[in-house]
């Protein structure tokens, strides 16, 4: 590893130490942009939607950094961070459960509501129409990304793989949602 990106590295890594929130909100951020800006050009949009961007930014550092933060340390509390196969199997069910048809709505929601600015009754429609095909999906891929993460992924590292794997999904959702423009 060249000594600049290890360098940058390791200051991550401080600060993920130092201001764990703080950190993990930032990356979640930087992350939603990224996974924005891939999304905007995969979806053909010509120049970049700097407002769009600020609010896929604003979610990721306010709502699922934090989010994030917060549930995978209830998790170990609730779990005691035990890491077998079998407390891991529980961790995932409840994750599967709960965060993941949360955190899928409040996407939906807030990207209708707020980014595009539709009314609440196309944003109901959408979602209603949509949603369920989202969360299967999500069901599909989700549970192996969250299997890895609580059985090898030490506690102060899940949100930040689970973010980076996040970019890839929110380029899922965005185009998902795009579509549902499109097609609506």
């Amino acid at each position: 590893m060249g000594s600049v990106a290890k360098k940058g590295l390791q200051l991550y890594l401080a600060q993920l130490q130092q201001h764990p929130l703080r950190t993990k909100m930032i990356t979640a951020g930087v992350l939603s942009a990224t996974s924005d800006i891939v999304a905007q050009k995969l979806s053909g949009i010509q120049k970049l939607q700097l407002k769009r961007l600020l609010l896929k930014v604003i979610f990721g550092a306010a709502y699922l950094g934090p989010f994030g933060h917060f549930f995978h340390i209830l998790l170990d509390k609730l779990f005691k961070g035990k890491k077998d196969t079998k407390t891991v199997a529980k961790k995932v069910v409840v994750e599967q459960l709960t965060v993941s048809p949360w955190n899928n709505m409040m996407f939906m929601l807030y990207y209708g509501l707020v980014i595009e600015g539709r009314p609440w009754i196309q944003v109901k429609s959408k979602i209603k129409k949509e949603y369920p095909t989202v969360q299967y999906t999500s069901w599909t891929f989700w549970p192996v990304i969250g299997w890895v993460n609580h059985l090898y992924v030490p506690l102060q590292f899940r949100v930040v793989v689970q973010s980076v794997v996040a970019c890839f999904w929110g380029i899922f959702l965005n185009l998902r949602a795009k579509s549902m423009v499109t097609k609506g």
